[in-house]
């Protein structure tokens, strides 16, 4: 009882969390390109600014390796203050254009306009009252996904399905970045009505049928579901649904 307890207060407020930024970060461009190599995120999930640039990510539908720098942690420090000179993020390293960028509103700006063509939307820049919001979106959690936690590294990167709102999706995240577990982030958000919803009660008669020739559809013709969190973890072969049971994982294999 006490552990549905927490877990319900755990989800409520990751809830509550996603209303505070307007569920920023749950749809997706249908026209925007994964560009060839992947573009590299040092990021923290806590990080009020670094959301801003989460947010983006999944409605340009852009997937991203994620550098998880909490705070305390030294794992990728050394590695940030190489390319960026300081410890400060959100920092975006972008090899397809050679692009190295630091704060939230260059990076977002950078975002929409190399691959978006747009200028970006007002509500992902960092202006006071939307770094309010994501600060409190941070508070509401109890600072998770901002601290490291001690944790063995891994010899490969993990791969997560996710759109930053999703609020099982954050639980998973959060602990990643808390246990410096780089990983590919694969932002899967809504493209069309169908999308809308829970994986077992999307807003659509009928059998469900992802836009074809997106990540959606790929998801649905490997793993039969398209449902986040799912997490793919090379080094032991393993692929799982089911945010309780990811963080179980993660914290049985990779925490100390």
């Amino acid at each position: 009882m006490a552990f549905s307890i927490q877990r319900a207060r755990s989800v409520g407020s990751s809830v509550l969390a996603s209303t505070l930024r307007g569920w920023r970060g749950s749809s997706a461009s249908r026209s925007v390109q994964q560009p060839p190599l992947l573009p590299e995120l040092f990021d923290r999930e806590g990080c009020a600014h670094c959301r801003f640039v989460r947010e983006a990510l999944t409605e340009l539908n852009l997937d991203v390796r994620i550098v998880p720098i909490p705070l305390g942690g030294t794992r990728f420090r050394t590695r940030l203050m190489e390319v960026s000179g300081s410890d400060q993020v959100p920092f975006l390293v972008d090899p397809n254009t050679g692009t190295q960028l630091g704060g939230s509103d260059q990076i977002v700006q950078y975002l929409f306009s190399q691959y978006g063509n747009k200028s970006a939307p007002a509500q992902l820049r960092a202006t006071g009252p939307n770094v309010l919001k994501s600060k409190l979106a941070t508070v509401v959690r109890g600072s998770r996904g901002l601290e490291v936690r001690p944790s063995k590294p891994v010899d490969q990167d993990l791969t997560l399905y996710s759109f930053e709102s999703s609020p099982y999706s954050r639980l998973v995240r959060e602990r990643l970045c808390e246990l410096e577990i780089p990983h590919k982030l694969v932002n899967i958000g809504k493209q069309q009505r169908a999308d809308v919803g829970p994986a077992t009660f999307r807003l659509h008669l009928g059998e469900y049928k992802p836009l074809p020739n997106t990540k959606r559809a790929s998801m649905l013709a490997e793993v039969g579901n398209v449902q986040v969190p799912y997490l793919i973890d090379p080094n032991a072969d393993v692929k799982m649904f089911e945010s309780d049971d990811i963080l179980q994982y993660l914290n049985q294999n990779y925490a100390l």
